[in-house]
């Protein structure tokens, strides 16, 4: 049985849920937060300041102030393999650029398939760190996000530079 604790910690967003996983982040959730698992299954409250959560935390800060692109934290993320094929080629879309679903269909050798990837990135389970807000629509529009278009919006202004308001 694994051991699941969460803790909660402030960002320009607001409130961010930490969930880890026998000591491993395994979900970021925003406040109402789409496709997020029940909060019974988060496990025990702990501090934030508490490992795992203090290098997610200082991560997320330097992240929010500009001055990390590319975050460096060990991820348990559960999914099908589908997903977990979509969740790393998120992780491959380069701080402060964006991509269509199409264009990641494209890359993952399915290029039929960007519904698919959407739904898979759609239920990504660690937002900010595995950047799906990075993935937009063909168009060039943003479309859904977990943590509403507001805060999609604001995540790609700080990543291009300007000025971010939620």
């Amino acid at each position: 049985m694994s051991l699941r604790t969460h803790a909660s910690t402030d960002s320009p967003v607001g409130p961010l849920t930490l969930v880890a996983t026998d000591g491993v982040l395994s979900g970021l959730y925003m406040t109402e937060h789409r496709h997020q698992p029940p909060v019974e299954t988060f496990g025990e409250r702990r501090d934030p300041a508490d490992s795992p959560f203090a290098e997610v935390a200082e991560q997320l800060r330097a992240y929010f102030a500009g001055g990390l692109t590319d975050f460096d934290l060990p991820l348990a993320m559960a999914g099908t393999p589908f997903q977990q094929r979509v969740w790393e080629a998120l992780r491959e879309i380069p701080y402060g650029t964006v991509t269509t679903y199409g264009q990641l269909a494209g890359e993952l050798g399915s290029p039929g398939s960007s519904r698919a990837v959407g739904l898979a990135n759609g239920r990504n389970p660690i937002s900010i760190v595995v950047p799906c807000h990075r993935v937009i629509g063909a168009s060039g529009s943003l479309t859904g996000y977990g943590g509403g278009l507001g805060r999609k919006r604001y995540l790609l202004d700080l990543e291009r530079g300007l000025p971010s308001h939620m």
